[in-house]
């Protein structure tokens, strides 16, 4: 019977990416395995909503960002959108074991959470940290001394940075895409404001 020291210790597959002007750091798990992705980015899998969230948000379609023909996210309108409204982007866990062997953040196993306080030392201008489902709120919970938020709630970090919990973006979570949207687009207009 494997333990999980006999599961293989995965690194993180991307830098933060983290544009100039950065005023909110949005923060996942980890992504899934590679055979699941449909671009080499956050978010990756094409059935996760977070990409059709934004396109929501800010383009007023959930498909904007898009490409069915390509199956694949247009990555470079990505990166533009995000550029252009200062969302940062990094997941919690630096390095991981999957313990069954899914993307399932149950049965995710951070080996090596990211350094938080080296990202946003990076962000000068961050208001807002927002993460993308119950695991990653812990994650910064812990890193940041402060209480998991309810879901769609904030509470106050360190230097005034305000630490949201959002729904997340799997289509396992039982939430209208609608929804979702409204709960990010909540916290997105907090950190306009």
């Amino acid at each position: 019977m494997n333990t999980p020291q006999d599961i293989p210790v995965e690194t993180h597959p991307w830098e933060p990416f983290v544009p100039e002007g950065a005023r909110v750091l949005i923060m996942g798990t980890f992504p899934p395995a590679p055979k699941r992705w449909s671009m080499d980015f956050y978010y990756p899998n094409r059935t996760n909503d977070f990409w059709r969230i934004m396109g929501l948000i800010y383009c007023g379609d959930p498909l904007a960002l898009y490409d069915a023909a390509a199956r694949t996210y247009r990555l470079d309108d990505i990166r533009a959108l995000l550029t252009r409204h200062h969302i940062a982007l990094s997941d919690t866990g630096r390095r991981v074991r999957r313990l069954a062997g899914n993307a399932s953040d149950k049965y995710l196993d951070i080996v090596e959470p990211v350094d938080l306080a080296a990202l946003l030392r990076r962000m000068p201008g961050c208001r807002a940290v927002a993460t993308t489902g119950e695991k990653a709120a812990g994650v910064v919970a812990a890193l940041t001394g402060t209480e998991v938020p309810r879901m769609g709630c904030r509470v106050d970090g360190p230097g005034g940075i305000a630490i949201w919990r959002m729904p997340s973006t799997s289509r396992a979570y039982p939430l209208a895409l609608e929804r979702k949207a409204a709960f990010y687009a909540e916290m997105l207009r907090s950190v306009d404001a």
